[in-house]
């Protein structure tokens, strides 16, 4: 066997086997869409992945949302919160990394040290304070406990990623920036944050996508179902109608992807950039 046959028969083996590992990640999602199409009968009691005919009116029952509330509306409670935590990341968090990556101040390595020690910080440890502390303001039951710790830097891992990328930034362009009069703002809005926008990209997807899918913080402070999220629609669907609604909740699923399916397909070619945090970027 020659070496050029021997490459082509490592490069068929090679995308043969991406090939089966590519469906074995996509059988979920395909198992999804069947099963969302499937008669009520079907559902639970058949093994066949293809329905014996397609239930469109799952998808019609899935519109008519929950609770008297339309699914455009769950939609637009989701986007406003998920939306609004994008913005906030993406303010709070570059501000922060700024400050921690290319400024000089007392205590900077360790207040650094102690950002990094929330992420080990379970999310349930700081939930019953933060809600003592929401209640009091009246803010229970609004937006606001899901959008606002958004602005004060909270995510450490967002953080951590920009200061990371920020890093690698050459200083002589903020040299030169200082040279021309910029202050420390004017050098972060002007310089430094239009090359960063790999890692702010990068924020901004698993935001969305965090915010989007997150069910418990939701379930915790929000009450009213006209302000319930497509994440809280689903478990009231179930809740509801019990096990004849399995076809509609599982045609709601699909119809709660198709938002973070668009905004990843639009912004993935940035993924990879953010996530290599060396090195000139943007």
């Amino acid at each position: 066997m020659t070496t050029a046959t021997r490459t082509r028969t490592g490069t068929v083996v090679k995308h043969v086997g991406l090939l089966v590992v590519l469906l074995v990640l996509l059988y979920p999602l395909v198992w999804l869409l069947a099963t969302s199409l499937k008669p009520a009968d079907e559902v639970i009691t058949s093994l066949k992945l293809l329905p014996s005919r397609l239930e469109w009116s799952n998808y019609t029952t899935a519109l008519d949302g929950v609770s008297n509330v339309a699914v455009s509306r769950l939609l637009a409670n989701s986007l406003l919160i998920s939306v609004g935590s994008v913005a906030g990341n993406l303010l709070s968090c570059s501000l922060a990394a700024f400050a921690f990556a290319r400024l000089r101040f007392r205590m900077r390595g360790v207040m650094f040290g102690f950002m990094i020690a929330t992420m080990m910080l379970p999310h349930h440890a700081v939930l019953i304070p933060q809600y003592i502390i929401f209640n009091r303001l009246g803010m229970v039951d609004t937006y606001w406990p899901l959008i606002l710790p958004k602005f004060l830097a909270t995510e450490a891992f967002f953080v951590f990623l920009i200061v990371q990328f920020m890093r690698g930034l050459p200083r002589e362009l903020e040299d030169a920036a200082r040279i021309d009069g910029c202050g420390p703002f004017r050098v972060f809005w002007s310089v430094v944050l239009p090359l960063t926008r790999p890692a702010l990209i990068t924020t901004a997807i698993f935001t969305f996508i965090w915010s989007w899918n997150d069910f418990f913080t939701q379930l915790i402070y929000l009450f009213d179902p006209e302000k319930f999220t497509i994440t809280l629609a689903l478990r009231n669907f179930v809740d509801q109608s019990s096990s004849s609604a399995y076809g509609p909740m599982f045609a709601m699923s699909v119809i709660s992807l198709v938002p973070i399916v668009l905004f990843f397909l639009a912004f993935q070619r940035y993924l990879v950039q953010g996530m290599a945090t060396s090195g000139l970027k943007g």
